[in-house]
């Protein structure tokens, strides 16, 4: 009988995390449609960078 009580208990535990998955998910896109637009053609990951040679360290 123990291994009902584990599988009914792992099985509640997969809910659990399924559920959690579908509220992030949910709050992700709340926040998505919330979020104002970036500056179109610009990636902000890359943004202010200068393509060439970079200028060496000052010590």
């Amino acid at each position: 009988m123990p291994s009902t009580f584990s599988k009914r208990q792992k099985e509640k535990e997969r809910q659990d995390r399924a559920k959690e998955k579908i509220a992030k998910r949910e709050e992700r896109k709340r926040e998505k449609a919330t979020r104002p637009p970036g500056e179109l053609g610009e990636d902000p990951d890359i943004a202010g960078i200068v393509p060439g040679p970079q200028p060496l360290p000052e010590d």
